[in-house]
C-alpha cells in the first residue's frame, strides 16, 4: 500500500538530504518526494509517498520524529487529502496526428505549452491517477520524453 506523509521540516541546508538518508539506510523506497516553502519561509512541507504496510509506516514516522529538524509528521492516507501532480510531457506529431493530440489534451484539460514541426509538448496537472492514465492515452502517439513533478498533498479539514 502507498502511504502519503506529509512532514512539516524547518527549512535548512542538508535537512533533506538527512530524510532521504533515513529512508535509504532502512532499505524503505520513496516512490515520489516534493519538497516546498510554507506561507512561514522558515518551514518547508515534504510530501513523502512510500511504499509499504502499516509496520513499515510506523518504523518511518517512529524514525522521522527523532530527527531534530522534523516539526510534525502526518500520515495523510488515512485522514483524506487532496493531492495533485504536475506533468509536462512531449509527444511526436505529424500533420495528421497534431490535431488529435490538440483534441485530446483539450479533453482532458491540458494545457499545450510548445509546438515544433514534429512535436507537441502538453502540460496537465491532476491525481497520480490522472496523470498516469494521460500518459497511457498518449503512449501511441510516441512520447519522447516525460518529466512528473510528483505528489503534493494537503490534508482535508
Amino acid at each position: 500500500m502507498k502511504h502519503t506523509i506529509s512532514c512539516l521540516v524547518e527549512n535548512r541546508f542538508g535537512v533533506l538530504a538527512r530524510i532521504a538518508g533515513l529512508f535509504s539506510a532502512r532499505g524503505f523506497n520513496i516512490t515520489s518526494l516534493t519538497v516546498g516553502e510554507t506561507e512561514d519561509p522558515s518551514v518547508s512541507r515534504m510530501t513523502i509517498v512510500v511504499e509499504g504496510d502499516d509496520r513499515i509506516l510506523e518504523q518511518v514516522n517512529k524514525q522521522l520524529n527523532k530527527l531534530i529538524d522534523v516539526i510534525v509528521v502526518q500520515d495523510l492516507t488515512k485522514r483524506g487529502f487532496i493531492e495533485r501532480e504536475l506533468i509536462l510531457v512531449t509527444v511526436k506529431a505529424d500533420g495528421r496526428t497534431r490535431s488529435d493530440i490538440q483534441q485530446m489534451a483539450e479533453i482532458n484539460e491540458a494545457k499545450i505549452v510548445n509546438m515544433s514541426s514534429n512535436t507537441v509538448t502538453i502540460e496537465m496537472r491532476g491525481t497520480g491517477n490522472r496523470i498516469q492514465e494521460f500518459i497511457e492515452l498518449f503512449k501511441p502517439f510516441g512520447i519522447t520524453e516525460l518529466v512528473r513533478t510528483g505528489r503534493i498533498a494537503i490534508a482535508k479539514n
